[in-house]
């Protein structure tokens, strides 16, 4: 079958299929990219050929940023259980190199996304072409090299011949949940367009088994024991949960042993927030309940966590505690001097159930009543009467009823954390991996695009939407509907806070013009970013308290239409952190408060562990 090998690419991936507890999806569902001299006459040809619609072989969307559309892919991927992604294209150069913090974010959030930059020409007889890095010490190098250490795959195809096994390698990669993260197949120009002769089976419909791997008989009888010996056992539920669909294994496990099963940021929402046992967030954006729980158990039971440290408090939390780390991956079980359990979640809670253990009763009583207390604090927080950040949440989190939920970067991210009340797997998506600000508006678009019959609330600072929120204009051109809170404080609010808290006097953190004195504390910056989202084609609507935010939300809800809803918070106080974050304060100051912010940071360092 004679084809160039972008079209051979194109038809490849359109045969692509994953399969998990007998249910077929796609794995790749469609192509997101942008065209530029690297890519155009290869891959946009072959796509062009195919056709291009939404029910081609393999659909395309037509992005607005490169970063931008790993992010949308990042969203679908996770939405879809990471069993399905999109692929992206570039062009060389900056359209190339755009791709990087994307990668990052899909390769620590453990994430498929298969990325196709351009590169530069394989037989080098146009050397240098336009946006060429040229290194002296090698022909060989090029910018897409910047993506081998953000890729779990990454090959560079000069010969056609090359194409099929890079081809496999890279769905296995995709489609392996303990190695998964970005694939990059780099594909010179001149190559994309050359023509070669395909063996027919290349194309044939191809499914890949997403595995559940089951406990080996020995670590599990060693967990058992563990559990067995336990008195204090505490859950921390991670993204793994939710991706090995495991939620409701795990609120069984919990109810039947009466274990308190706390969160992540990425497995926000594994179990409902009024389970019986649930008591929310753990570590540094945790709840009281969550965090003193975790000081006081004797066990932790670590599932599907890569174990941040955010989610250690920077190992301050878990002070006399053992681990028992159920993960598919070898890598993350082993953290901590854990007990080992690789294994897939749900796999790993069949395997434990039946189990002749269960908590202390006095033990799964206080955590009843530590996560009463906490709930009466959401109360709180969510009910105040002016249009602080917590009462804003409150208003979304009833407004969201059974919609998504997407943040990224800011105080938001620690807010949602303690205070959001879940009800189901996919209700919370919180890209807190990378923390990447504008992740937000784009990772919505692919939420939404994988979830069409779910709303979709994108939560985004003024800080993120100035990063990346052209995306709206991708989202009106395919007439997918987002519903986004652009919530206007002017700034940095997050790192202004930081900064602060360690004596940086919130530099650089504030939107303010240049005053007199040639420092940035003059006026607010004359800057509107509801007139910016009405111009990429969004509708717009204002809030400025608590009754016109859920006037405007019941709006937003009602349209067809994607809408952006522009508020603008005032400062007020949420429930404080109960769990510190090791950010290092300066050793030496001719400031007094920056020499006693160094004294409390090193008190807190006394308080590190190595978990040994």
């Amino acid at each position: 079958m004679r084809l160039t090998v972008a079209q051979a690419l194109v038809r490849f991936l359109a045969q692509q299929w994953t399969e998990r507890d007998g249910a077929e999806q796609r794995l790749i569902a469609g192509c997101l990219g942008i065209f530029g001299h690297g890519n155009v006459a290869g891959i946009g040809q072959a796509l062009a050929e195919q056709g291009a619609g939404t029910h081609a072989a393999l659909p395309y969307y037509l992005a607005r940023n490169e970063q931008a559309m790993v992010h949308t892919a990042v969203g679908y991927a996770r939405t879809r259980d990471r069993l399905t992604t999109f692929a992206c294209t570039t062009s060389i150069g900056p359209g190339a190199t755009n791709l990087v913090t994307g990668a990052a974010l899909a390769t620590i959030n453990r994430i498929p996304v298969l990325l196709l930059p351009g590169d530069v020409f394989a037989t080098r007889v146009a050397s240098p072409v336009l946006q060429e890095l040229e290194d002296p010490r090698s022909y060989d190098v090029t910018v897409n090299d910047t993506l081998r250490p953000v890729s779990r795959f990454f090959d560079r195809i000069n010969r056609p011949e090359q194409l099929p096994s890079a081809l496999l390698a890279a769905m296995r990669v995709l489609t392996d949940p303990a190695e998964t993260g970005a694939v990059t197949l780099a594909l010179p120009q001149d190559v994309q367009a050359e023509a070669y002769d395909w063996p027919e089976e290349l194309f044939r419909r191809r499914v890949w088994h997403v595995a559940r791997p089951v406990p080996e008989p020995a670590a599990l009888a060693r967990a058992q024991d563990l559990l067995r010996r336990s008195r204090r056992p505490l859950i921390v539920a991670g993204g793994g949960v939710k991706h090995s669909q495991a939620s409701q294994r795990l609120a069984a496990f919990a109810a039947r042993h009466r274990v308190p099963v706390t969160e992540t940021q990425a497995g926000k929402g594994a179990v409902p927030y009024d389970h019986p046992y649930a008591a929310g967030a753990i570590g540094h954006t945790g709840s009281a309940a969550a965090n003193t729980l975790a000081r006081e158990a004797d066990l932790v039971i670590g599932i599907g966590t890569r174990y941040s440290d955010f989610t250690t408090a920077s190992r301050t939390l878990f002070a006399g505690a053992a681990f028992l780390n159920i993960n598919i991956a070898a890598f993350d079980a082993a953290k901590h001097s854990g007990q080992m359990l690789v294994a897939d979640a749900r796999q790993a809670l069949d395997a434990l159930e039946p189990g002749d253990w269960n908590a202390d009763p006095a033990w799964s009583a206080r955590a009843t009543e530590l996560t009463r207390d906490w709930q009466a604090e959401i109360e709180r927080a969510y009910g105040g009467t002016e249009l602080t950040q917590p009462v804003m949440l409150g208003i979304v989190n009833q407004a969201a009823e059974g919609g998504v939920v997407v943040n990224a970067a800011g105080s938001m991210p620690g807010d949602l954390h303690k205070l959001w009340r879940a009800t189901d797997p996919g209700q919370y998506h919180v890209e807190y991996g990378y923390s990447c600000m504008g992740y937000e508006i784009a990772g919505g678009l692919g939420v939404k695009l994988a979830a069409p019959e779910r709303e979709v609330f994108v939560l985004v600072g003024d800080g993120s939407y100035l990063m990346m929120a052209q995306e709206i204009a991708t989202a009106v051109q395919e007439g997918v509907k987002l519903v986004v809170v652009l919530v206007d404080n002017h700034g940095f609010a997050s790192i202004g806070n930081l900064s602060e808290s360690v004596g940086a006097q919130r530099l650089g953190t504030s939107y303010r013009m240049r005053g007199p004195s040639g420092e940035l504390d003059g006026a607010f910056l004359p800057v509107d970013l509801a007139a910016n989202a009405a111009s990429l084609g969004a509708d717009v609507l204002t809030a400025a308290d608590p009754g016109t935010l859920r006037t405007a939300l019941a709006k937003a809800v009602a349209s067809a239409r994607t809408t952006v809803v522009h508020v603008e918070t005032v400062p007020g106080p949420g429930p404080e952190t109960t769990a510190w974050w090791d950010v290092p304060v300066a050793e030496v100051s001719d400031l007094p408060e920056v020499r006693a912010v160094r004294r409390r940071y090193e008190d807190h360092k006394r308080d590190q562990r190595p978990y040994l």
